[in-house]
């Protein structure tokens, strides 16, 4: 029996629309991943490329539990010295909600040249 192997030329990439509207922030995410990554494909290979396109809306609507609107921080550094930023995940809501869908899609990711590949093909719109 021989291996399945994909090539580009045969992967058909299609296009999702999530609606992320009072949707739990990490299970949205897991979501997300799964589709651009190809897993939920039948001929899902880990070193080959087979995933979708996803767009996801109203990202300023997202659901997060607990204390995290006010207790989760996002980093970022500028590169000069005293330049380590910190800003809380209601403060992005105001200002770039779509970077909180992207950082966690990203996260959920593995640590590869693939997955920034695949992050090209998430269009995230508040």
């Amino acid at each position: 029996m021989k291996t399945f192997v994909p090539r580009a030329e045969d992967i058909k990439r299609d296009w999702f629309l999530v609606d992320a509207n009072g949707k739990n922030l990490g299970r949205l995410a897991v979501k997300i991943a799964t589709l651009l990554r190809g897993r939920n494909r039948p001929t899902f290979t880990p070193s080959v490329d087979t995933g979708h396109f996803v767009v996801v809306i109203n990202a300023e609507k997202i659901k997060v539990t607990g204390t995290k609107e006010t207790g989760k921080k996002y980093k970022y550094y500028t590169g000069f010295r005293d330049g380590l930023y910190t800003i809380p995940l209601g403060h992005l809501r105001a200002t770039h909600p779509e970077r909180i869908i992207e950082h966690a899609v990203k996260g959920m990711l593995p640590k590869n040249h693939m997955s920034r590949e695949v992050m090209k093909r998430l269009k995230a719109y508040a």
